[in-house]
């Protein structure tokens, strides 16, 4: 399984961006999917994960603001990000359970600032 994301650039301090994230294999029957972070200096932390048949989960900071969605028909995984600050600057990376194990996407840099 390969992963490829999008949509990441520069944008204001309360600024959206949506991040994109394509998968090679069908999606439907991985246990989750979802995205992960890493800001410079700091060790990859999870962001947003939505797992199959449950709802999702976010880390504290970004609750109320970002939202994960799988679209299953076009293997598509995404991250809506709104009320973006400064300390939400870092690469976003795309991974999905196969239940086999971990697939993660290059990544994606995000940098907030004005």
């Amino acid at each position: 399984v390969q992963l490829v994301e999008s949509g990441g650039g520069l944008v204001a301090p309360g600024g959206s961006l949506r991040l994109s994230c394509v998968a090679s294999e069908n999606i439907g029957s991985f246990y989750a999917v979802g995205w992960y972070r890493q800001a410079p200096g700091k060790q990859r932390g999870l962001v947003a994960v939505a797992i199959k048949g449950t709802s999702s989960n976010y880390e504290d900071s970004v609750k109320g603001r970002f939202t994960v969605s799988r679209d299953n028909t076009k293997n598509m995984v995404y991250l809506q990000m709104n009320s973006l600050k400064s300390e939400d600057t870092a690469v976003y990376f795309c991974f999905a359970n196969t239940g086999s194990g971990n697939v993660w996407g290059q990544g994606t840099q995000v940098t907030v600032s004005s």
